[in-house]
This record gives C-alpha cells, sequence and structure tokens, in this order.
C-alpha cells in the first residue's frame, strides 16, 4: 500500500525490450532499496531488482504495459516514486494500492496564476460511478481531490509544491495519465452491488 505522497521524480535510464516484456533501470535518490521491494513507479506498484544506491531495475509485464500508460517511457522521462507505507508513517493523502484501474487523455491544462487545472477525459461510464466530487483520486501515483466531474472525466487543480515534486507539470493535452480509483469507494459500490442481487428476506 501506498499514499499517494511522491517522494521524488526519478529518471528512466534505460529500456530494455526482453522476451516476456520490458526492463527498466530508473535513477533515483534512495539509497537504500533492498531486492523485491515494491516501488510505485507513476502509480503502478512495481518491484524492485538488483537495486544499488540511487538506482534499480524493475520489470513491466504485458499485461502493465497494455492497462498504464508504461508504453509511453522513454529514456530520460520522469517518474513519480514513492516507497510502500510502512506502519506507523503519517498518512498524508489516502489509500492508494498501485494497482491501476484506468489510463486517462489530457484534453485541459490550464494556469491559475500559480497553480494549473488539468481536465481528464476518456473514461468508461462503468469506471464514471467510481469519480465523485471532492473525491480522492491517484494520478500517476499522486493523490489529488477531484474539483469537477465532467462527462467521462474529471478535474483536478494542482498546487504548486505537487507540480514542482511531480511529473504531473509535464501533462499536456494529449498526455496519457494513469489513474487508480479511490479503493474505499470501490469497497462501497461493489458491497453495494452484491447486497443488490442478493434474495430478499419473507
Amino acid at each position: 500500500m501506498f499514499t499517494g505522497i511522491v517522494d521524488h521524480c526519478g529518471t528512466i535510464a534505460s529500456i530494455e525490450i526482453t522476451s516476456g516484456g520490458v526492463r527498466l533501470s530508473i535513477e533515483t535518490t534512495f539509497q537504500d532499496l533492498v531486492p523485491g521491494e515494491s516501488i510505485s513507479v507513476d502509480g503502478a506498484c512495481l518491484t524492485a531488482v538488483s537495486p544499488e544506491p540511487g538506482h534499480f531495475f524493475c520489470d513491466l509485464s504485458p499485461e502493465t504495459l497494455e492497462v498504464t500508460a508504461a508504453a509511453s517511457y522513454e529514456r530520460g522521462s520522469k517518474v513519480n516514486l514513492e516507497r510502500a507505507l510502512r506502519l506507523g508513517d503519517r498518512l498524508g493523502g489516502h489509500w492508494v494500492s498501485g494497482h491501476v484501474d484506468a489510463v486517462a487523455k489530457v484534453c485541459e491544462a490550464q494556469p491559475f496564476t500559480e497553480f494549473w487545472k488539468i481536465g481528464f477525459k476518456g473514461l468508461p461510464p462503468e469506471q464514471m460511478k467510481h469519480v465523485i466530487k471532492k473525491g480522492s483520486i491517484s494520478v500517476q501515483g499522486v493523490s489529488l481531490t477531484i474539483n469537477e466531474v465532467v462527462p467521462d472525466g474529471f478535474e483536478v487543480m494542482l498546487i504548486p509544491h505537487t507540480l514542482s515534486l511531480t511529473n504531473l507539470s509535464e501533462l499536456k493535452p494529449g498526455k496519457r495519465a494513469n489513474i487508480e480509483f479511490d479503493w474505499m469507494v470501490k469497497v462501497v459500490l461493489n458491497e453495494a452491488q452484491r447486497l443488490k442481487h442478493l434474495p430478499q428476506e419473507i
């Protein structure tokens, strides 16, 4: 589990096509990663392979490439990095599992003084039920608040701190972003749907 509070942006140093998928080499400021550690990379929970101080590898399966925006990575791309939550850590964002639910397309990016309003589109109707005004959502692994709900999408407002610490400042119209809906909303909706189909007591 993660919180959506990004530690820093890493840099993709290399991309290797393997027989089963893709291996990324990522430069990071983390100095003490251990083999097998879970790392959120742009909101996708990946496994640190052969970590060294300031560097680690991770493998992307065909499924990960299909359901995330990782296929658009290039050498030099900036990626949001967060280590897994430890018991006792502050929960500054919201519960983020690292399991990407959708990929949305940026349709709007407008400055408001030092803030930026970003709009996303392309979510199917069955996923829009998870999008709630003033609810939480993870975009590229960043915990954000939904400002407005629009047809097949939503809008968020980015503060200067978020813009300076993450790669969300690079989001422009046409770019794709990893989306994870609030797990509490998913649990409640799933339970409501289950109860709806239970036989009524006489």
